[in-house]
């Protein structure tokens, strides 16, 4: 099961008791400071849960399986998470 920012939302309504646009901005703006603070200090530990790291992936090469051409795929930055024991606890 996808858990989508619209389902979060419903989930905070519904637990909550807000309204559909406070939920929303809610939502929105819990994923804009992860989004900013990954961007600005590279990583993001959410104590109990776990922590997002950005990465650089490295320069690899290749190959368009039409044409069989090469090609180099350059480097880009990603993230990674990596759970707390407690999440890894109750995800068990």
């Amino acid at each position: 099961m996808n858990l989508t920012k619209k389902d979060l939302s419903a989930i905070l309504r519904k637990e909550l008791k807000l309204s559909v646009d406070i939920s929303d901005s809610l939502v929105d703006e819990f994923f804009q400071v992860i989004k900013t603070t990954l961007r600005s200090q590279k990583s993001l530990k959410l104590s109990g849960f776990g922590s997002f790291e950005i990465f650089a992936s490295k320069e690899r090469s290749g190959r368009n399986p039409k044409t069989m051409k090469n090609y180099k795929i350059p480097s880009q930055n990603k993230v990674r998470f990596s759970p707390t024991s407690k999440a890894k606890y109750f995800l068990n």
